[in-house]
């Protein structure tokens, strides 16, 4: 049983949680852009929260179903349907076999997930079906996903797609026709307005930039630059001088990293990292704030507000916390 992809949209990929522990050997975690979309939407599919699912970026894909299934679309907001109906988002919808959804534009935020009950079984790669573009492996043959491309489901994904939507409370016929619930997962990463807030620490080389650039990086409103990408996210605004160019040595990076290359416009470095960088570290993001700074599409609006380290600990506190709250009612309405 498998997903056919009429249309891959613009940047559609298999990621699932991402592989870790292998950073000192070059190999990042990747994964997600958005973990917390990812999460709810697997939960809501009744899924681990480690299954693999379609990333969908901007512009979504159109997909046809070869069984019937159980779906969730979450994250951003994406102009969908499913057999020309409007798709309800952020709950699961059971797809009838042969049925096609549709993704248009990402009408708020830009990334969004597709969970399917039982998950895509692509070959997992070193204990990960993420997909890695830079080093091609991982996902579908290490690459984006293409037209007349079949992904994988569990072998019984129609008994298991059934099983489980027979289990949900509250199930119902929306007045488009499609089977759905009343309820929905809370959105927890979009952005409300812009430019958004994203609190951040100063990085280990803070002190290498002269007073205006330190200044302007937590004073200016940076934008997304379309040369963007799942590395890092390029910012457009003042450039950033340094004191002195004097070389550094090239030292472990990390998502969230806030990298300064030569013309002074910093790097926010993101889900498809490097390991390894030697350009100056201005900030680091807190590790809450990173899903909702990659649900900015191109040309989006950011500004950072200085935090400290237990600052951004109790940030990443109260989401998890926010997270396991939403994560417990979706598994009550399976279990009721």
């Amino acid at each position: 049983m498998s997903l056919r992809i009429i249309r891959p949209g613009l940047l559609t990929t298999v990621q699932d949680r991402g592989r870790y522990g292998l950073q000192h050997l070059g190999v990042v975690p990747c994964g997600p852009m958005d973990p917390v979309a990812l999460e709810l939407a697997n939960a809501l599919v009744g899924n681990r929260s480690g299954e693999a699912a379609l990333e969908l970026t901007v512009l979504g894909p159109e997909i046809e179903f070869e069984s019937a299934a159980l779906v969730a679309l979450c994250g951003a907001h994406f102009d969908a349907t499913l057999a020309g109906r409007a798709l309800p988002l952020n709950r699961p919808v059971l797809v009838e076999k042969s049925s096609s959804l549709r993704s248009g534009r990402a009408l708020v935020g830009s990334r969004a997930y597709l969970a399917v009950a039982g998950g895509i079984q692509t070959p997992p790669v070193l204990g990960s079906r993420s997909t890695y573009l830079p080093a091609k492996f991982g996902g579908l043959e290490g690459r984006q996903i293409r037209a007349g491309d079949r992904l994988p489901l569990v072998p019984d994904a129609e008994g298991l797609a059934q099983q489980r939507f027979s289990n949900l409370n509250v199930t119902r016929k929306n007045p488009s026709g499609v089977k759905t619930v009343a309820w929905s997962a809370p959105a927890l990463t979009l952005p409300e307005r812009e430019p958004i807030v994203i609190h951040a620490m100063e990085g280990r080389h803070h002190a290498h930039f002269d007073a205006a650039a330190q200044r302007a990086f937590f004073e200016a409103t940076w934008k997304v630059s379309p040369d963007s990408n799942r590395m890092g996210f390029r910012l457009l605004g003042p450039a950033l001088a340094r004191i002195e160019p004097v070389e550094i040595l090239s030292e472990p990076a990390c998502l969230g990293t806030v990298q300064v290359p030569a013309n002074g416009l910093p790097i926010a470095l993101m889900a498809d990292h490097q390991t390894t960088g030697g350009y100056p570290k201005i900030a680091e993001i807190a590790a809450a704030d990173v899903p909702r700074l990659a649900q900015l599409a191109p040309g989006g609006a950011v500004r950072f507000a200085r935090c400290s380290l237990e600052q951004a600990g109790e940030l990443r506190r109260v989401l998890r916390q926010r997270l396991d709250s939403a994560l417990r009612a979706l598994a009550w309405e399976y279990t009721t």
